[in-house]
């Protein structure tokens, strides 16, 4: 059964939820401002509350569409190699050279979370929804899935995972950057 095309208005609140996901990664919950992102989605300013009661609740949509492209990245990822091998390819490209230089495009855990705790309950609801589908994605893959310390060990991993990502953008050493990836890496080193 085909879906029935969105509406104009469906497609342009898409529109600027898919600015303001962007947006929110590139310059942070404080610095997503809504006649930016009115702009940047080719919209008028006075448009925006036909679209959305407040800039919380675009924020709340933007921080979920963010992480749901965060874990459906990730699923493609595993998806696209063989099933042992589907925690090992995660890893690597979300420590890759690539991820942590996409700041609009990656991780928005990563990108915003140390912005979370000052946020509203609404924001953080879906940020911590889509954090624990990453998890649950990362133990699904698990070599040790369905035995006993599998889910400490998914916590550990995602925890790595961000935490390494997190550093390497807020360091100015490129070579540091390098070397705490690098240190990720090796230290999870998932088998398989």
């Amino acid at each position: 059964m085909k879906r029935p095309s969105p509406s104009r208005k469906e497609a342009t609140h898409e529109r600027i939820v898919d600015v303001a996901a962007r947006s929110i990664r590139r310059t942070g919950y404080d610095g997503t401002g809504v006649a930016d992102i009115m702009q940047e989605a080719g919209l008028t300013h006075g448009g925006f509350y036909a679209h959305f009661p407040s800039r919380e609740a675009m924020l709340a949509e933007a921080a979920d569409r963010a992480g749901a492209e965060t874990v459906a990245r990730m699923e493609r990822i595993a998806g696209g190699v063989p099933p042992r091998q589907g925690l090992k390819a995660m890893i690597r490209a979300y420590l890759s050279d690539g991820h942590l230089s996409d700041l609009e495009n990656g991780c928005a855990v990563a990108a915003l979370g140390s912005e979370m705790p000052r946020q509203s309950p609404k924001v953080r609801r879906a940020a911590t929804r889509r954090i624990k589908e990453m998890i649950d994605l990362v133990a699904r893959h698990s070599p040790d899935w369905g035995k006993p310390g599998a889910h400490e060990q998914a916590l550990i991993t995602v925890v790595t995972m961000v935490g390494t990502v997190l550093l390497a953008r807020a360091v100015d050493d490129p070579k540091l950057a390098d070397d705490l990836r690098e240190a990720a890496l090796n230290h999870l080193n998932p088998t398989g």
